[in-house]
């Protein structure tokens, strides 16, 4: 027997192990696009200040640690080039040489 999950759009699920990889797969993606909404909004910050002084250090940090948790999001459901991510929001160089540090 296929289970139908209510407005999925005819999405037949044949087990229980296929209920829970549609699930986290939903989830899944759910955070990736949270992490990249907190990326935009660090984003936005960092390009809204344009005094080099120690707020811009702050925001910097704060940007370089909203990247590193969206490319480790991004690199565990398998995407694993971040050029496109990189473009996309306008990711610069000054964030990247910082992923990782702390």
């Amino acid at each position: 027997m296929a289970l139908r999950l209510p407005g999925q759009g005819g999405v037949r699920l044949q087990t229980g192990l296929d209920t829970l990889d549609y699930e986290l797969a939903g989830e899944m993606a759910s955070l990736l696009g949270r992490a990249g909404d907190r990326v935009a909004k660090a984003m936005a910050a960092l390009n809204a200040h344009d005094a080099r002084d120690a707020e811009r250090v702050l925001l910097v940090r704060a940007a370089a640690e909203a990247v590193h948790a969206y490319f480790i999001q991004r690199e565990l459901i398998g995407l694993r080039r971040h050029q496109d991510a990189i473009r996309d929001y306008g990711i610069p160089p000054e964030v990247l040489a910082r992923l990782g540090a702390s």
